[in-house]
């Protein structure tokens, strides 16, 4: 990464970084036999499809518009799965998806007569919930007391599973093999008559599967055991976001000013609230090349947005020598949950979107936000 080949601020996405976590992905599929989808709601760069479906099985989304992105730009198959659908928007589903998961029962009796009437062959599913916690962050926690998402067992109903081909459950999030291996047993303590019944299970995303100490045996012997116990099963999905662009994208931001106030603060032209809200929400420390905790290097500065948000605060990073005004940073792991996620807020711009290809050491602006791009959000 060369911060001063691009302009500031900007998100730059590693195609060799991405390709490794592709094979990966793609040796997971191979080992195991499940399929694997890109889970938009983490990773939506469409100008990286074609690289992600010469590995990838098709998409996950959770919205119409999100299908209609899959179906543009990756064109393979398609899978949706929302806590609740528009009756005006599901023609436009129908027309596209190849599975469509229902989070309620009630849902599923709404929209099943469409489904079974649409012009191509649709599976439908259910999504579940094991009730079974593993996420200690409650935001990100889909089995949280009182979560919205997912069926619990007590309000399932076997009378109500006809044109019903298959179960979802998502309950992960930036979890390890040892997470699913937990989640298996109460998912199937509680649905395994149910299962038997089906033709495909979706193990739902969370799986940081490219990360370096992910155990891949352990998923690839998991997945294979649940073939094992259930044969009536003709495929096992998977739909990571995170894991797909795990530590393959940057983001880069210039120092703006150098102002005290009992610390040094550098405010960059880049923002935690409207670039990188993780950051905030999870919350989030991303690395920066070069910087160590604060108080191990020699100067230590608190790193701020540009927005007028109180809190908008990166964090404290300490440094080899003194920041300066021009100077550039380097976040890592910022290709995910970031272009998905960020905002204009306060009119500040979007950062650039630039594609690195280390094959040729070629820098590609993809896209430049400007003041029409703000406008033509608002009226």
């Amino acid at each position: 990464m060369e911060p001063n080949r691009v302009d500031t601020p900007c998100y730059v996405i590693d195609l060799g970084l991405l390709e490794q976590n592709l094979r990966v992905l793609q040796s997971v599929q191979q080992r195991s036999g499940c399929r694997i989808l890109l889970a938009l709601k983490g990773f939506a760069a469409w100008s990286t499809f074609d690289l992600c479906r010469r590995y990838l099985w098709g998409t996950a989304a959770s919205s119409l518009h999100e299908v209609k992105l899959s179906a543009e730009y990756f064109q393979k198959e398609i899978h949706v799965c929302a806590p609740a659908y528009r009756p005006d928007e599901m023609a436009g589903y129908l027309e596209r998806v190849d599975h469509i998961v229902f989070n309620s029962h009630w849902q599923q009796q709404r929209f099943q007569k469409q489904v079974q009437n649409a012009p191509r062959r649709i599976e439908a599913g259910l999504r579940i919930n094991p009730m079974h916690s593993e996420v200690k962050t409650r935001l990100y926690d889909p089995c949280a007391p009182g979560s919205r998402l997912g069926i619990p067992f007590s309000e399932f109903r076997p009378d109500l599973l006809e044109g019903i081909s298959g179960l979802h459950f998502h309950t992960l999030c930036e979890l390890n093999a040892d997470s699913l291996a937990r989640t298996l047993e109460a998912v199937e303590r509680q649905f395994a008559p149910f299962i038997r019944q089906m033709k495909w299970m979706n193990f739902g995303g969370g799986h940081h599967i490219t990360r370096p100490n992910y155990d891949v045996n352990l998923l690839c012997e998991l997945i294979g055991d649940f073939w094992r116990r259930y044969p009536n099963l003709e495929a096992i999905y998977l739909e990571p976001g995170e894991a797909i662009a795990l530590n393959a994208g940057f983001l880069v931001a210039s120092v703006l000013d150098i102002v005290h106030n009992q610390v040094d603060i550098a405010i960059l032209d880049t923002s935690a609230s409207a670039h990188m809200p993780d950051v905030l929400e999870m919350p989030y420390r991303p690395q920066i090349t070069g910087a160590a905790l604060p108080g191990e290097k020699k100067y230590t500065y608190r790193l701020a947005g540009s927005t007028c948000l109180a809190g908008d605060v990166i964090g404290d990073y300490s440094f080899d020598e003194p920041l300066k005004v021009g100077d550039r940073l380097v976040f890592h792991d910022m290709a995910h949950y970031t272009m998905v996620k960020n905002t204009m807020f306060n009119g500040i711009n979007l950062p650039d979107i630039v594609l690195y290809d280390p094959k040729t050491d070629r820098y590609t602006l993809q896209r430049r936000f400007t003041y029409e791009d703000f406008k033509s959000r608002l009226s």
